[in-house]
């Protein structure tokens, strides 16, 4: 039997998806026994198709696919959260199983289409909408469903894990690390959806639901990017015996899930510390396997399409033997998500204050007032315009604290020259 499969997205992912299939597609028959063929494309953009080789499958409505009974599964590439949505439900809806890529659909819509995958009686399969090429999700609903998994955290994000890099190795400032990024094609001409956490938000939101079976949506994950990060916090950390990543962060706790996005001090001899330029890492701890670690590059054509094509492999081995879906919505708990108010950890805080005497004793009176026990105080850098920076290191404390002492020191009169600068520490 001939699975056939309906393209909705001929860029960089789903170019790498028909370069695939046009290499392999006898070697998946040889192995697997399973036999697949590209019957639709569909874009705006037909010279991505007329590129691929692919322009007599070339339609620009996605319904002629929708609409086409000989296809069996529909791969969404498009991306976003409004056509792409109507192109998976619509697809579902249709009786068409469906692979995606889509990080954004799953962590905003994800209840809605398991939902109407569960109702249709059809497949819905996202392994490249978290961690590239890096298998993570099918493990997690798979090989470690033995587990109550504790904690999920990992660096999903590789245009900032490679500025922060650059920052580290070379010493180039934020802008100029960006830059490099965007000229390399590792960053957007608009970078907000990395820089700023929200890509790597999304991600943790799909995997901590998986991980703890209970919904989360990319609105409750606390996100925060790296726009603050400067090279100094970065060398501070270093000689402090820590390297500065842009974590994503999902804890199972007696009180619920904490899940968050920040830039986040690791120790130098944590796994996740040595996980360097555009590669990503999901570092997973369940309560039998112990400590888990999935490694590879997070993105590209390459990488994703992998993903997406051992999606559709496995899919379409199970259209072929006439089987149903096998793992569907695993959300079957409802777990309330902790306040990020009552996040309890250490926290590096760089101040640029004015060069004065004072300052440092009326900081002080603030951290104490608000109980936030202070490990270490050092000046760093020059004398810049009459502001020096000092760098606060805490005891572990309450996150509302922490907002409080930086919220009443922003009031006291001529003190800060500048927006602090907050790092959390995970130990």
């Amino acid at each position: 039997m001939t699975v056939k499969l309906g393209l909705v997205g001929t860029g960089t992912v789903g170019g790498g998806c028909i370069d695939i299939l046009k290499s392999h597609r006898e070697d998946f028959k040889r192995h697997y026994g399973i036999d697949v063929e590209l019957a639709r494309v569909c874009s705006r953009n037909p010279e991505q198709a007329i590129a691929h080789g692919v322009e007599d499958l070339f339609t620009q409505d996605y319904r002629d696919i929708l609409n086409d009974p000989n296809i069996d599964i529909v791969i969404e590439l498009i991306g976003g959260t409004t056509v792409a949505r109507d192109v998976v439900l619509g697809a579902l809806r249709a009786g068409k199983n469906v692979v995606t890529a889509n990080k954004a659909l799953m962590a905003t819509h994800g209840e809605e289409v398991m939902h109407a995958a569960e109702e249709a009686g059809r497949e819905i399969a996202f392994e490249a909408s978290v961690g590239g090429g890096i298998p993570i999700i099918d493990p997690m609903k798979h090989s470690l469903i033995a587990n109550e998994v504790s904690s999920v955290m990992g660096i999903v994000n590789g245009t900032t894990n490679y500025m922060l890099t650059r920052m580290v190795e070379d010493g180039l400032s934020y802008d100029d690390a960006l830059r490099e990024a965007q000229e390399k094609g590792f960053a957007e001409a608009d970078p907000s959806a990395d820089v700023d956490g929200f890509d790597a938000a999304a991600k943790i939101a799909i995997l901590a639901s998986i991980a703890f079976n209970s919904r989360v949506t990319i609105g409750d994950v606390h996100t925060e990017g790296i726009r603050s990060v400067t090279t100094m916090d970065l060398d501070t950390a270093r000689d402090m015996g820590y390297c500065v990543k842009l974590l994503a962060l999902a804890h199972r706790t007696p009180q619920g899930i904490d899940v968050r996005v920040h830039p986040t001090m690791l120790p130098l001899s944590h796994q996740l510390a040595t996980v360097n330029g555009v590669y990503n890492a999901i570092y997973v701890t369940g309560d039998a396997v112990g400590e888990t670690m999935f490694f590879g590059e997070g993105a590209g054509a390459g990488p994703a399409a992998s993903a997406v094509m051992g999606d559709v492999l496995e899919v379409a081995r199970h259209v072929q033997q006439g089987i149903g879906p096998i793992v569907g919505c695993t959300c079957t708990d409802d777990l309330p998500i902790v306040p990020m108010d009552e996040l309890k950890t250490k926290y590096y805080i760089r101040f640029k204050v004015a060069d004065r005497s004072g300052v440092l004793a009326a900081m002080a009176g603030v951290f104490a007032k608000h109980n936030v026990s202070v490990y270490s105080v050092v000046q760093r850098g020059k004398k810049d315009g009459g502001s020096v920076d000092l760098v606060y290191v805490t005891h572990t404390a309450r996150e509302k604290s922490v907002r409080d002492v930086l919220a009443e020191i922003a009031e006291l009169d001529d003190v800060l020259r500048d927006e602090p600068s907050v790092i959390r520490v995970e130990d």
